[in-house]
């Protein structure tokens, strides 16, 4: 039952995230005032709120003026309660993981939607992220060096390419990468991203939807990254120590 309650709670935190990226982006207040579509303008009701079903019963439109609602709102909010899920799956109820889990989710729509990554979100979550580690009894060096090194190496990237290859805000998310997981969990966040970016990538370039010279935001595959280390970190690196010794 815990579990089921944690996956609702993260649908209605996805809901409220996409509200909160909608009106930073358009630099309106998002702790005051109704939600309200954003073609027309007109201010929503309870029943044009629930997460995922509101979307499915109005079948992906404005209720008001029938335009098309965006399918980033339902996917955002099952994306949220899913990690939500695995969260609470291997850290229990963890306040701490729930809350960067919905910083990440911000940096991951905004990014995604709008190929920028916002200062504002980032920097919380790296000082949220050192706060937790500076009172939970873990060896902070290795987190430290881990965020070092993931954003030098990202620095010299983007010096090399001069910013051709990834943005700036790439080089700060890497640091709270490395705070967020560590060393040597930190190279499979990495290499998971790099990886995935690259499928991702040629697919996209095999469906003629963009071409080699074409932007992709890489915000949204460091963040996938961070998961996949998360949760399966220490058996890849367990089954990559095995092969080595066999």
């Amino acid at each position: 039952m815990s579990g089921i309650f944690v996956f609702i709670l993260g649908l209605f935190i996805g809901s409220f995230l996409n509200c909160f990226v909608y009106r930073l982006h358009e630099k309106e207040p998002f702790v005051t005032g109704r939600s309200f579509c954003p073609k027309c303008r007109h201010n929503l009701s309870w029943l044009d709120l629930v997460p995922v079903f509101s979307f499915l019963f109005l079948k992906g439109k404005c209720r008001y003026c029938q335009k098309k609602i965006s399918i980033q709102y339902p996917l955002a909010e099952l994306l949220t309660a899913l990690i939500f899920f695995l969260v609470f799956t291997y850290y229990s109820i963890n306040l701490f993981w729930l809350v960067i889990t919905s910083f990440l989710i911000i940096i991951f729509i905004y990014d995604l939607k709008y190929f920028l990554i916002p200062d504002s979100v980032l920097f919380i979550a790296i000082f949220l992220t050192l706060f937790y580690l500076i009172i939970s009894p873990v060896l902070i060096a290795g987190y430290l060096w881990a965020a070092l090194g993931a954003s030098g190496f990202f620095l010299a990237i983007y010096l090399i390419s001069r910013g051709k290859w990834i943005g700036f805000g790439d080089v700060k998310l890497a640091i709270l990468m490395g705070l967020l997981v560590g060393f040597p969990n930190i190279l499979i966040a990495l290499f998971s991203a790099f990886l995935l970016g690259a499928i991702v990538g040629l697919g996209l370039i095999s469906l003629k939807k963009k071409t080699l010279k074409s932007e992709v935001p890489f915000g949204p595959f460091l963040i996938i990254g961070i998961y996949i280390a998360l949760f399966f970190g220490d058996k890849i690196i367990n089954w990559y120590m095995n092969m080595l010794t066999f």
